[in-house]
């Protein structure tokens, strides 16, 4: 028996034709039906659907919530076909703080935590809409939207909901789909309300015009953003790089130990797997200086991540290595993808506006259209009902006469002219309207409908009206819903960042010690004191050990260090750890590369490095010399030579000048010398200098001051035995330097030699330290103005053995601080 085959119903194509085309097909279902957001209302499909679920159920914002499993199968059983855990997922997504900038679900109960704890089943879990939700579906029901048959023709679906709160730009998307993807970042409402009013006012305006309305993302776990580049090339060309790094404080433990604390991450970051990261890190010693970390965050105290430090541990290098190997520093890509006339693209800044407002401008013209037909048609029955009531008596005969409505209609028709709409209105009029109130109300009404209509009308005639309503109404949500910035914007490229533009600007005060031990305590700890006071404990120190040296300078100064081999070197003042008042503090090895034999005998600090200002360094023998603070630019923690310096030669005073200030050299037995800065010639790092004051046999030099040349200005003076003057500067006579000077305080055998000369205010405060660590804050005005040759009166009250070793100036007056 032959076979025949019945090709009728086969269509031969190649496979590889066949397999592409469905890839196609599939993959523009998955951009247009899954993973992207429509560039008008922000949402994608799902996110559509369960927000129009919820509207339908009168689930509002000053309801009650209902059960997420009811939402969730209302949403799968009426328009959206697939699994229950994509749309309890997104549900949930809506309802999250830490996911969207401006949650548009209300959640009751567990939705889950920024540490990656996933939420509670939907059976256990209630929700509902909150008042931005509200605003997203008003209108709906006025024909604003085109409306589709579901996906078994039993219902319609919105294409797009009538959004009037710009969600796309306020919270962002994120989305994977077929060959593409989206991450669009969120931003804060007020400064979009304000881009959306500037370019309604202006149709041209430019996308770098717009940056001054929008600053950057906004991030709902806030966060810092470092540069404005990335932000640029985002807001022009739909692409870019941000750069975000989580926001921290420093806090010391009553035993001096310090602690970063981080009270904000990255947006996207989870806080257990960024815990365990750094867990991991410590442990392997990838990140040294690190002894524990705890998650301490809770509701009811926000996010708190400690990192307890270990004791000598370099708080800066910490953090830069926390920022380099952990998710505490996070760059945000951003790709500006989404639907627009359903098409995937790419759009910048202005593009992004301009979908959102055609997209309101086409809502607000169909709301108008629709209220106003509504209007029209209510004209249209109040002209029947009032022309009715005006022949009450005739419409009453008329319809009790006929055999039935239909009979009636066709009347009332035939005799006044009324359509069948008007006819329909007539019968069905109550008696209750026959009243001369009704009768009022009726034409009082038929007045505002024609003053509504003639509204609509000039509305729809005028263009702008519309566009002006958009604006109005998006300030008024600005108003309503908006807030303050979460995330700050550092500006600077990312290659300069610092992470000191993270550490608060205050006076810190540097203590070191004979063996080395350094450290800073804020200036806030030291309360001022009385003249005379004993003072405070400032360090407990180990046997033999004592306190050298004393600064004060600001945690954003440069701190440079000259020892008694003439070489310098610099470090900030924040990467020195900071310890409480009776702490040890670090060694000083710990921080710079000092060689063995050498002892740090001045500190200075600077601003920056410039060619325009000099470093004057004096030694115990009398010389000088000012070499510019650029020469020293690279000296960094190796150090490199600052003064050649003759055997028992020591450097003892280095300070910043201009070059061309008046100068003051103080010896330890109280000869002082004032001399013009220009007398000293500039010089090279590796030269010896040039004599300064001449000294008696046993005499050494203590101090080189600045003169400065405010009225109140004057030249303090404190001996070891913590006795002290203040003197008018103008009792001393400029002479040429290598001359003896004139005396600044007498009896010095019997008060102490001096230890240290400063120049000060009124406004000033005083900080002693003496050999045992204790120190003393007084104000400067409190010490009285002498003479050359008086001998002082008590600043600090000391006991035997112990004596002073540093005394310094702390600036109270804040224009002298900036």
């Amino acid at each position: 028996m032959e076979n025949t085959e019945n090709t009728t119903n086969l269509i031969k194509i190649p496979i590889e034709d066949e397999v592409k085309q469905a890839f196609i097909d599939y993959s523009m279902s998955v951009i247009v039906s899954r993973a992207l957001p429509d560039s008008r209302d922000g949402l994608k499909p799902v996110h559509r659907r369960i927000i129009y679920s919820m509207e339908e159920n009168h689930l509002s914002a000053g309801g009650k919530t209902k059960k997420c499993a009811t939402i969730v199968g209302d949403v799968l059983g009426k328009y959206h076909p697939h699994g229950d855990a994509s749309v309890y997922d997104a549900l949930v997504r809506l309802g999250q703080d830490f996911s969207q900038r401006y949650i548009v679900v209300h959640p009751g109960g567990n939705f889950g935590t920024i540490a990656g704890d996933p939420p509670a089943a939907y059976r256990y879990t209630e929700a509902k809409m909150t008042k931005i939700a509200e605003e997203m579906v008003e209108d709906i029901n006025k024909d604003t939207v085109d409306m589709i048959p579901n996906y078994d023709d039993t219902k319609e679906e919105p294409t797009v909901l009538p959004s009037k709160f710009p969600f796309l730009l306020c919270n962002g998307s994120v989305g994977i789909a077929v060959g593409m993807a989206t991450n669009m970042p969120p931003h804060n409402l007020r400064e979009v309300a304000s881009a959306i009013s500037a370019y309604i006012d202006n149709q041209n305006i430019t996308v770098d015009e717009l940056l001054n309305h929008i600053k950057g993302p906004d991030f709902p776990t806030g966060g810092i953003i470092f540069g404005k580049h990335g932000i640029a090339d985002a807001y022009r060309t739909g692409r870019g790089k941000i750069l975000v790094r989580g926001r921290f404080n420093i806090e010391v433990s009553k035993t001096g130990l310090e602690s970063i604390v981080f009270t904000e991450v990255p947006y996207g970051v989870n806080t257990r797997t960024l815990c365990e990261k750094i867990g991991e890190l410590a442990r392997d010693k990838v990140i040294d200086g690190i002894s524990a970390i705890n998650d301490e965050s809770s509701d009811r105290s926000g996010m708190r991540i400690v990192i307890h430090l270990k004791r000598g541990a370099i708080t800066k290098v910490v953090i830069n290595q926390l920022f380099a190997k952990t998710a505490l520093q996070s760059s945000f890509g951003v790709i500006n993808l989404a639907l627009v006339k359903g098409r995937p693209q790419i759009l910048n800044l202005k593009q992004i506006i301009k979908c959102f407002v055609d997209h309101r401008d086409e809502v607000i013209t169909r709301r108008v259209t629709f209220d106003l037909n509504k209007a029209r048609a209510r004209e249209h029955i109040l002209e029947a009902l009032i022309t009715a009531v005006d022949a009450i008596d005739e419409v009453i005969k008329m319809i009790r006469s006929s055999r039935d409505e239909t009979e009636a209609k066709a009347r009332l028709m035939q005799r006044f002219g009324f359509d069948e709409i008007q006819a329909e209105a007539i019968v069905e009029m109550r008696l209750g309207r026959l009243t001369n109130l009704r009768i009022d109300e009726l034409r009082k009404e038929m007045e505002e409908v024609k003053a509504f209509i003639a509204h609509c009308e000039d509305l729809l005639a005028h263009h702008e009206k519309i566009l002006a309503i958009i604006k109005d109404e998006t300030n008024e949500l600005s108003e309503k819903y908006g807030d303050d910035r979460k995330t700050d914007i550092v500006a600077g490229e990312v290659e300069s960042i610092n992470v000191e533009d993270l550490i608060k600007e205050e006076d810190m005060v540097i203590l070191i010690s004979k063996l080395g031990y350094i450290k800073r305590v804020s200036v806030s700890q030291y309360k001022s004191q009385g003249r005379g006071g004993k003072g405070t404990i400032s360090a407990k120190l180990v046997e033999e050990d004592y306190i050298n040296q004393m600064f004060v300078a600001s945690t954003h100064d440069y701190l440079m260090f000259i020892t008694t081999e003439g070489k310098a070197y610099w470090i900030k003042v924040h990467e020195i750890p900071e310890a409480s008042k009776t702490s040890r503090g670090s060694h000083i090895k710990s921080l710079l590369a000092v060689n063995a034999n050498e002892d740090i005998t001045t500190i200075v600090s600077l601003k920056e490095f410039s060619e325009n200002n000099y470093l004057f360094m004096a030694t115990a023998n009398g010389v000088v010399k000012k070499t510019p603070t650029s020469d020293f630019k690279n000296a960094k923690s190796r150090g490199m030579q600052a003064v050649r310096l003759d055997e028992g030669d020591t450097l003892v005073s280095a300070i910043l000048s201009t070059g061309k200030d008046e100068l003051l050299l103080v010896s330890r037995r109280g000869q002082a010398l004032r001399i013009n800065e220009e007398d000293v010639r500039p010089m090279g790092r590796s030269s010896r200098g040039v004599a300064g004051l001449k000294l008696s046999e046993g005499d050494e030099l203590c101090s080189a001051i600045r003169i400065h040349t405010e009225p109140d200005s004057k030249i303090l003076v404190v001996t070891e035995k913590g006795i002290g003057k203040r003197v008018d500067s103008a009792e001393f006579n400029a002479h040429g330097r290598g001359t003896g000077g004139q005396k600044i305080f007498g009896n010095v055998e019997d008060k102490g030699e001096i230890i240290g000369a400063l120049c000060v205010r009124d406004t000033d405060s005083i900080m002693c330290i003496t050999s045992q660590g204790t120190s003393v804050r007084v104000e400067a005005k409190d010490i009285t103005v002498q003479g050359r040759g008086a001998s002082g009166i008590k600043v600090v009250s000391i006991t035997d053995p112990d004596y002073v070793v540093g005394v310094d100036r702390i600036a109270n007056d804040e224009d002298e601080k900036k």
